[in-house]
């Protein structure tokens, strides 16, 4: 598993052994990146349920100023912070403006009101998770004129939740991973 673009393309992401991590497949953070090209460089991120912090990294790699990762397992975020050594490393900048918060997505204290939004719990417990994380991010980002939240899923799952609206679906079919883009209600009216 690889950075697919900008400046750190091609940097190998270290990951834990084992099914502990389900990470975003390459083609389809491409997808998710060319879909958000002019609104990543400079922009502030938050990686919920982070594994190894590929979004978010992606982000870093495509002109992001900083964000927050967030992820519970202690181990699998020392493997985020190898990874943001060697994204860093690559291009040329410390690690100022970024951190990584061992705890629970849902109940962490984020500390970022963030640009950009990425979402990729377990996909167990996406119907469990999804209303109160939204529910969150809507009082979050009340103040951001344009909110983006990316949100991978299986294909067959679709997610309605109040106050936001799925304005893109990038893969397909059941059982495969895919990535909805959602934009808070009144940014689409």
């Amino acid at each position: 598993m690889r950075i697919t673009g900008g400046l750190a393309r091609g940097i190998p992401l270290t990951l834990p052994k084992g099914d502990a991590v389900r990470p975003a497949t390459d083609a389809l953070r491409q997808a998710v990146f060319s879909s958000l090209a002019a609104r990543v460089p400079d922009a502030r991120f938050l990686d919920l349920f982070a594994g190894s912090g590929a979004y978010g990294l992606e982000a870093l790699s495509r002109g992001a100023r900083g964000g927050v990762w967030v992820e519970k397992n202690a181990q699998t975020a020392a493997f985020i912070h190898q990874n943001i050594v060697a994204v860093c490393k690559s291009l040329g900048r410390d690690q100022h403006d970024l951190q990584v918060i061992t705890a629970d997505a849902v109940a962490a204290p984020w500390g970022v009101v963030p640009d950009l939004i990425f979402i990729d719990p377990p996909y167990e417990i996406i119907r469990e998770i999804a209303p109160p994380v939204f529910a969150r991010l809507t009082t979050c980002l009340a103040a951001i004129a344009d909110p983006v939240v990316v949100f991978e899923m299986p294909g067959e799952i679709e997610l309605l939740l109040e106050g936001w609206t799925c304005v893109k679906r990038l893969g397909r079919g059941a059982r495969q991973p895919t990535a909805s883009i959602f934009r808070a209600t009144r940014a689409v009216l």
